[in-house]
């Protein structure tokens, strides 16, 4: 439905409503799937803003969906809890339109009580950290870096706790993160989390896209004790993502993400505040930018229908 913007999911009754994130609602299909509807909210600084993105929910629903199929294709032995696109049938008609391409069927997983961060590239807050003292997350980092370089040894593996809803997520060391979800985990996890952003980030640069960070979720599937790769998947909202054509290195290139609202935020002193009012601008420029990843990345022109 072009030009919709969806902020507040409600299936009046037909599925019972288990959370609500910053973005996504939670609905139970059954025992052992969920229904994860994408909405048009976006968040800055872990504060919600009062209006939403047009599409932006359709846009990362489906590059997630393509990115599963992609990584599932590439790295053997890799479980995602992707079941379908499809709407169950206990969504009525009525919301049917509303609710296609932005919401997943998705296997009930235990979430792990950490998010998988992988750096390909020193920037943001590791880029802050490494001024300060020449680390990132507690791990010693070759000196003489420059902001935006990629990591001389590769990509890295920067866990952090995960907050609940209105907390502060913190950077924590990979030995803390085996100390929250143990060892055995803790090493599946970064083993793939590594493997997904060295796939993911070479499939990005033949379509004009560097991957300078990215951030993941597993959860575990008690009934085989595999680890599953879950949530959304290397979208602008939990990616750093830099046009390969204009990055150089020294300074922080422009990106396809929600930094165009950071910015704003800041210069006009609403960092971190609630009810914030996105002005039309800043929404049309933070909803371009995530149509062109999209476009970019899955190879398919957006027509703006949800």
């Amino acid at each position: 439905m072009a030009g919709m913007t969806v902020t507040h999911t409600d299936l009046e009754g037909s599925l019972p409503l288990v959370a609500r994130g910053k973005v996504r609602d939670l609905y139970e299909i059954n025992d052992s799937t969920l229904l994860f509807v994408t909405t048009d909210r976006i968040s800055a600084f872990d504060v919600v803003m009062r209006n939403g993105i047009p599409n932006k929910g359709a846009l990362l629903c489906l590059m997630t969906a393509h990115w599963f199929e992609i990584l599932s294709a590439a790295i053997p032995g890799l479980r995602t809890h992707f079941v379908s696109l499809e709407l169950p049938p206990q969504i009525p008609s009525r919301f049917r339109d509303q609710y296609q391409n932005r919401s997943m069927q998705v296997q009930k997983l235990v979430i792990f009580k950490v998010e998988a961060i992988v750096r390909g590239y020193i920037t943001g807050s590791a880029w802050a950290s490494y001024k300060k003292d020449g680390t990132v997350c507690g791990i010693q980092i070759q000196p003489g870096l420059r902001e935006s370089e990629a990591f001389p040894g590769g990509p890295i593996y920067t866990p952090s706790t995960k907050a609940e809803m209105g907390d502060h997520d913190e950077n924590i060391h990979p030995d803390t993160a085996a100390s929250i979800v143990g060892a055995r985990y803790a090493r599946r996890i970064e083993e793939l989390s590594l493997s997904l952003y060295q796939c993911a980030a070479a499939y990005a640069l033949e379509r004009g896209i560097i991957i300078a960070d990215c951030k993941f979720e597993f959860g575990l599937d008690k009934e085989t004790d595999e680890v599953v790769l879950a949530d959304e998947v290397l979208t602008p909202d939990s990616s750093r993502f830099w046009p390969a054509h204009s990055y150089s290195i020294g300074e922080p290139p422009p990106s396809f993400d929600k930094q165009h609202l950071r910015d704003w935020l800041m210069n006009q002193g609403l960092k971190g505040k609630d009810g914030v009012e996105v002005p039309d601008e800043v929404v049309t420029k933070t909803e371009n930018r995530y149509r062109e990843a999209f476009e970019r990345l899955t190879g398919n022109a957006w027509t703006g229908s949800c």
